[in-house]
């Protein structure tokens, strides 16, 4: 019988690592951005909303008791830190859709937003830090030996180097917008800028 001394680090790492990405990519194909507010050209607010990690984490994590308890600490650790951080994003006033400062029309049609990378909006990308992480991970293990706080320095440093590649490489796409133009009062007004629109991702507008 395989001690706890006797655990493979090396492939629980490799499982385990694995299974975020999964889980990353899982939610990346469905997450939305949703209550966008479009006043002229400019957005603004905005939740993002998708599925919780953990779960996801889980379902491909190791299987094995020990396995199955670090995976838990890691999936908890992560799946929280990941849904403050989801909870934090907000569209910070960009001009994403030039279109709507003179609209001809008394609502403006459903259009996408000009991409822009992830890293534009603003996010509290410090719940996902290497230390941050780590802590989280460790306060869901009672009595933690050097090695497992190793493991779990090892995957919050992974982590937080994926993730500051991901916000400078994930374009925020299809956030369709629209809205009325209560000025728009022809012939003496032909056009007019949106005022109090909305701006609704399709899923999978991260990409």
């Amino acid at each position: 019988m395989r001690g706890v001394q006797d655990f493979d680090h090396s492939a629980f790492i490799d499982q385990i690592c694995k299974a975020i990405c999964s889980a990353w990519a899982t939610w990346q194909a469905s997450a939305t951005l949703v209550g966008v507010v479009v006043n002229g050209v400019t957005a603004s607010g905005g939740t993002v909303v998708g599925p919780p990690w953990a779960p996801l984490i889980l379902a491909q994590g190791p299987k094995t008791l020990t396995g199955l308890k670090l995976a838990q600490n890691v999936a908890t650790g992560i799946g929280g830190a990941w849904l403050q951080l989801v909870a934090s994003i907000k569209v910070p006033g960009l001009p994403w859709y030039p279109a709507f400062a003179a609209v001809p029309s008394p609502v403006a049609p459903p259009m996408p937003n000009i991409p822009v990378p992830i890293v534009t909006l603003t996010m509290a990308s410090s719940l996902v830090s290497k230390m941050a992480l780590k802590s989280a991970m460790v306060s869901k293990h009672s009595g933690a030996s050097i090695v497992d706080q190793n493991l779990y320095e090892a995957l919050a440093e992974a982590f937080e180097q994926a993730f500051q590649l991901w916000k400078v490489s994930t374009m925020v796409t299809n956030v369709l917008g629209t809205g009325p133009v209560p000025t728009f009062a022809p012939p003496y007004v032909p056009v007019g800028p949106v005022i109090g629109g909305t701006g609704t991702m399709t899923p999978g507008g991260f990409v």
